[in-house]
């Protein structure tokens, strides 16, 4: 009897490593399913080579600024400014630029930075939810932006143009994927991030400093969509007041498509980043082929959104966001 329980047992286990795989692996399914359902819904214009094109020239910024909110979702917190951030960064980017590009660059980081350190700061000293925190601070960078921005479009150096090829945004792209990929993976930081997010108590007892590290999540997070801004900027060469506007909801729906744990902890995997921001472009890019009325795509968009999210989320590690 007791030999027969703990093969029931051990049967049991396996079954939900099995599981486990599988509903790891539906993020990637749910693309691939969705390339191939649009690509025979629009007569095959969805994966022309200029569509292409054109939808990864939409998702570099998205896919920059994921990584960093990727690593707040990880602790489980959630960060509602980050386009408000995109924004008042990518002014400062086109201030500075004007006088050296790479000081442009280091300095919208630096602004990135210090905004990010602002919402750690609050959430983690006065105890405030990461989401009521970010919500505040979205509208107060955002107010920032347009007041900055009364007078019309602040442009940048006009040099910046130049930075407009593929190749070098994938590059810029790929760069912050690899350095966030180590980070997570390879360093003390990547274990930290998925203790806490699992449980603030126990990664104490493990040696890990909640505290410390969610504040300096928040600011890598603030400076990694600092950098973003660059890219942002040297598509267009100017910013204007609504900069970035509902980024942080395009992010947070990426990261969910791609099957990121709302809770964070240990189930958050970097594949998230990537799959999900992929298949957000490919909604974005596709509906409009498909409906072009824009309230029929929103209908369509929050459906297939529902069902993604129903189908991919681990009911199992929904808590309180912090």
């Amino acid at each position: 009897m007791q030999a027969t329980s703990e093969m029931s047992e051990d049967a049991l286990q396996d079954r939900q490593r099995v599981l486990n795989k599988l509903r790891a692996l539906m993020p990637f399914f749910g693309f691939i399913a969705l390339v191939v359902v649009f690509s025979i819904l629009t007569g095959g214009k969805i994966i022309r080579f200029r569509n292409l094109k054109l939808m990864l020239s939409q998702v570099y910024v998205l896919m920059i600024a994921s990584t960093g909110v990727f690593m707040i979702m990880t602790v489980g917190g959630l960060d509602f400014s980050q386009g408000s951030i995109l924004g008042l960064a990518s002014i400062v980017f086109c201030w500075v630029s004007k006088y050296n590009i790479v000081l442009g660059i280091l300095a919208a980081i630096v602004a990135g930075a210090a905004m990010g350190a602002f919402n750690g700061l609050f959430h983690v000293r006065f105890k405030i939810a990461s989401f009521i925190v970010t919500i505040c601070t979205m509208y107060l960078f955002r107010g920032l932006c347009k007041y900055v921005t009364t007078n019309g479009p602040v442009p940048a150096s006009l040099n910046v143009l130049a930075l407009n090829q593929t190749w070098f945004k994938v590059l810029m792209t790929a760069i912050v994927l690899v350095i966030g990929y180590i980070v997570i993976h390879f360093t003390r930081v990547g274990y930290d991030l998925k203790a806490i997010g699992a449980g603030e108590t126990a990664a104490r007892f493990s040696g890990s400093r909640p505290n410390l590290v969610k504040f300096l999540v928040f600011t890598v997070s603030g400076a990694i969509t600092g950098f973003a801004s660059f890219i942002n900027v040297i598509k267009v060469g100017s910013i204007t007041g609504t900069a970035g506007s509902m980024l942080e909801t395009q992010i947070l729906i990426a990261l969910v498509l791609g099957g990121m744990p709302i809770s964070g902890g240990s189930k958050a995997r970097f594949s998230n980043i990537i799959i999900g921001t992929l298949t957000y472009s490919v909604l974005e890019k596709s509906l409009p082929m498909i409906f072009p009325v824009a309230a029929t795509q929103q209908l369509v968009k929050g459906i297939i959104f529902l069902i993604v999210v129903a189908l991919t989320i681990d009911h199992e590690a929904l808590k309180v966001i912090k």
